[in-house]
């Protein structure tokens, strides 16, 4: 077993409603989810739309490997009725669930698919801070 952080993103229809059935989703299909940070809302990063943006951080404890975990990820995303994932150059556009693989344990990798850990939560307040909120609420 190993314990992932997962940022999770919404701005398409109740982002509340849609972070708690992705943390439903992730239960029944990843593993026994541990932690969730409070929610919070955000303006999109990395490009513009009028839709603001339901986040969280949740620490799961899974026995998928990690490119297993983003597979399950990925169905998961498209089981909630996300329809295009963008590719490398393209930009970002609004979804109803995001789900990205923040950290596995102690792996660091990077093929064309994952890199672990994510480059880019430092960069991202929305994932920085509730990560801490999370770590935080696992140590209560």
């Amino acid at each position: 077993m190993a314990r992932a952080f997962l940022g999770l993103g919404s701005n398409l229809g109740d982002g509340v409603a849609n972070l708690n059935r992705a943390l439903q989703l992730l239960r029944e299909f990843v593993g026994d989810v541990q932690a969730v940070s409070d929610f919070v809302t955000s303006e999109p990063w990395g490009y513009a739309s009028e839709h603001r943006f339901t986040n969280a951080v949740c620490a799961v404890e899974t026995a998928l490997p990690p490119m297993q975990l983003l597979d399950m990820t990925q169905h998961i995303e498209r089981q909630m009725g996300r329809t295009h994932k963008h590719a490398p150059g393209e930009s970002y556009t609004d979804r109803i669930i995001d789900i990205d693989i923040l950290t596995y344990a102690d792996v660091r990798m990077q093929n064309e698919r994952l890199t672990l850990p994510h480059p880019l939560i430092e960069q991202r307040d929305f994932v920085k801070y509730p990560m801490q909120d999370c770590i935080k609420k696992l140590s209560e």
